[in-house]
């Protein structure tokens, strides 16, 4: 595929990316959200494809569209019913929430433009030498700049959440 090809299929994924995540927060039924974010999952999964990183790409849709949302959806069915809205959270200062989110998205891109304009050079000739061998050596590394650690929280935090959806089911 050509260049402009490709540049015409990433904005299409971010595009779906940005839409989905924003209907996932938005929504007001659960399992909506729920939906809504197993879709933004698969067009990450699909940037990945795209990207040619297909093992990064299997494992996006095997352990986070399949595994995960698995576990949301049951957790939700757990924990309450479904078809029950719940209530609309009202709030007197709502613009004051909207002007401080506006502001916290102007300064994180005022801060990345300036980080990327300083580290251009830098930046696109260590994004043209990545390979996926140091990927996953990174990821799963435990020396100072590894994610272990943080892959396993997150594992100990899911094994958590079964545990409480499910003490709060049986006290029903």
């Amino acid at each position: 595929m050509n260049v402009v090809g490709n540049l015409i299929v990433y904005c299409i994924i971010a595009l779906s990316i940005i839409v989905f995540s924003v209907m996932s927060v938005t929504s007001g039924k659960i399992l909506r959200a729920a939906t809504y974010l197993l879709f933004t999952l698969f067009a990450t999964a699909a940037l990945y494809f795209q990207l040619g990183y297909e093992f990064l790409g299997a494992v996006q849709l095997a352990v986070y569209a399949g595994g995960i949302m698995v576990l949301f959806v049951f957790s939700i069915l757990l924990t309450s019913k479904p078809g029950n809205n719940a209530e609309r959270l009202t709030s007197k200062k709502k613009s004051l929430g909207i002007l401080a989110a506006v502001a916290g998205v102007l300064v994180c891109g005022f801060a990345l433009v300036n980080h990327f304009a300083a580290n251009a050079e830098t930046l696109f000739n260590t994004m043209i030498n990545v390979d996926m061998e140091r990927i996953g050596h990174a990821l799963m590394s435990t020396d100072k700049f590894g994610y272990l650690l943080p892959f396993e929280a997150i594992s100990v935090l899911l094994l958590a959440c079964i545990i409480g959806g499910i003490t709060i089911a049986r006290k029903r």
